[in-house]
């Protein structure tokens, strides 16, 4: 067989053979669908849009990227593992399907339709992922290679957006009469903006309109883009280069990706490239590529995917971490490390003040803000996206483990003076913000077990009890539900420190007291 074939050849055999079947909704379609399908008469059901989505994984892993990283680890019972070098790391051997984030994370961001930014040096497949990336849609690399913007320091909005017509300039009465002439770029459902760390501040200003609200504008009109997966590229992870980026258009990119280095044990690899002249985006098989209204499936499907408490109870004390700041703010709501940021007070003073807490206990003093809510969106879709990918109907602990340093990689920012980061057992984590990421997110599991609060969480129980609702509640029943909750608070409160996880059940008890004060008010008034 041909490299040529070889390149195009996609595994007719299930990529995973226990995937679990897909929940699925009803469609009144249903009942009017007989016994005997029109059409192509296919005697084999359709594939499944998540095979699909992984037979596009394999065959980019295993014929168009080399990287041979599997650095996202799943296991089935007990892996295989080694101590390494000086360092003493652990090298191990995963025993269950595997994955490489540089690969598997752009293809989810196109899933999803979200935003990923390819950090790494040059000549190391950024740009040849995301040109993969755009292919998949179904465009041609022609029209992807067109369609791709080049940051550099000259680029105006006009470059980036359109020009007005020069006649309609010359000629118009108003500016309703001046036609533009849209970049062809913004129609396409895979968009790439090569190294956007060099586009000027006031181009930024645009793009930062287009990414976070999917339209352009210029001279007031206004051109609707389609929904569309986001591919940016950088040289470093900093926003670095010959403009600094806004912080609020690094805050629209969902997730970082680091392209590892080329591993020279698959030079042969690259030789037959350069001997047989094959280019792996001319050769994608038409099987993995996916139509407008699969992707729209997708995100559906994807959206259908289950959270179950357990899981999301996990994240909830891992995010409530971050924010405590017990020293910003005078009234309790306003303590927090948001609070002391829009202050412009100096950050070290703020934190030499905060003494009472074990600093190398607790997890936020790691750390130099908190978790937005945009953060836990794009966390809890990826989440949902890469369950969907492993053909999972429900999100596992290990899914969210997984994304989680590539959704915070630029989000959580770390103290480096905080006592954490000084042990010699940590140093490592200093620059390695992926393995930092993933670490604090296995501390913080750790000491939700310790607390036990699978099987204990009255505050758990509180919310619970009020989600019921209110209908039909008594003031002896509302009086006692607040008698409840104030007791709880003394509980919570005696004789222990104040840290993230208790400052947020503190809030939530607050905020059901309120609501039974409310509605306690509303029954007397009856």
């Amino acid at each position: 067989m041909s490299p040529f074939n070889l390149f195009q050849r996609v595994s007719k055999a299930p990529t995973n053979p226990k995937a679990a079947p897909k929940p699925r909704q009803f469609d009144v379609a249903d009942l009017y669908q007989g016994p005997v399908k029109l059409g192509a008469g296919e005697d084999a059901p359709a594939q499944s849009l998540d095979e699909k989505l992984r037979q596009a994984y394999f065959w980019i892993v295993n014929n168009a990227i080399i990287s041979p990283h599997y650095d996202i680890e799943y296991n089935h019972g007990p892996a295989q593992s080694y101590t390494v070098g000086d360092s003493k790391r652990t090298l191990s051997l995963p025993s269950a399907q595997s994955y490489s984030s540089f690969v598997l994370l752009p293809l989810l961001t196109f899933a999803t339709r979200r935003k990923c930014l390819f950090v790494g040096g040059p000549g190391r497949g950024k740009t040849a992922s995301a040109i993969l990336m755009g292919v998949l849609s179904g465009a041609t690399v022609k029209e992807v290679k067109r369609g791709m913007q080049h940051g550099h320091p000259q680029m105006t909005i006009a470059d980036l957006l359109g020009n007005p017509l020069p006649a309609d300039l010359v000629n118009a009465q108003s500016m309703d009469d001046i036609r533009i002439a849209w970049r062809a770029w913004l129609g396409m459902r895979v968009k790439i903006i090569d190294e956007y760390n060099r586009i000027p501040t006031r181009t930024q200003s645009a793009l930062l309109t287009l990414m976070g609200d999917n339209y352009a504008e210029v001279l007031n009109h206004v051109y609707e883009c389609p929904e569309s997966a986001w591919y940016l590229t950088a040289n470093d992870d900093q926003g670095g280069g010959t403009y600094e980026v806004i912080e609020a258009l690094r805050d629209r990119i969902d997730v970082i990706v680091q392209a590892l280095s080329f591993n020279p044990r698959f030079l042969g690899d690259l030789l037959v490239r350069i001997e047989e002249n094959l280019k792996p985006e001319e050769l994608v098989p038409p099987e993995i590529i996916f139509t407008p209204e699969q992707v729209d499936r997708i995100g559906v499907e994807v959206r259908e995917i289950l959270v179950p408490e357990p899981v999301r109870r996990r994240l909830e004390f891992f995010t409530s971490q971050f924010e405590l700041l017990e020293t910003a703010g005078g009234q309790f709501e306003y303590m927090t490390k948001d609070t002391a940021r829009l202050s412009g007070f100096d950050w070290s003073q703020v934190v030499a003040a905060d003494s009472g807490r074990d600093r190398l206990k607790d997890l936020g003093c790691q750390t130099l803000n908190g978790i937005s809510v945009r953060n836990l969106m794009t966390l809890l879709i990826y989440a949902k996206a890469l369950a969907y990918f492993r053909g999972n109907v429900e999100v596992e602990l290990d899914d969210v483990r997984q994304v989680l340093p590539f959704v915070l990689h630029d989000k959580l920012q770390p103290d480096l003076d905080a006592p954490f980061f000084g042990l010699p057992e940590n140093a490592a984590y200093r620059t390695d913000r992926l393995s930092w990421l993933r670490r604090l997110f296995d501390l913080s599991n750790a000491d939700y077990d310790r607390l036990d609060l699978d099987r204990s969480d009255p505050v758990g129980d509180f919310a619970a009890e009020f989600a019921k609702g209110l209908d039909g509640l008594t003031e002896r029943e509302a009086l006692a539900r607040l008698t409840k909750i104030e007791r709880l608070v003394g509980e919570q409160l005696k004789g222990r420190k104040l840290y993230g996880h208790l400052y947020d059940d503190l809030l939530k008890l607050k905020y059901l007291h309120q609501r039974y004060t409310n509605y306690l008010s509303w029954v007397r008034s009856q």
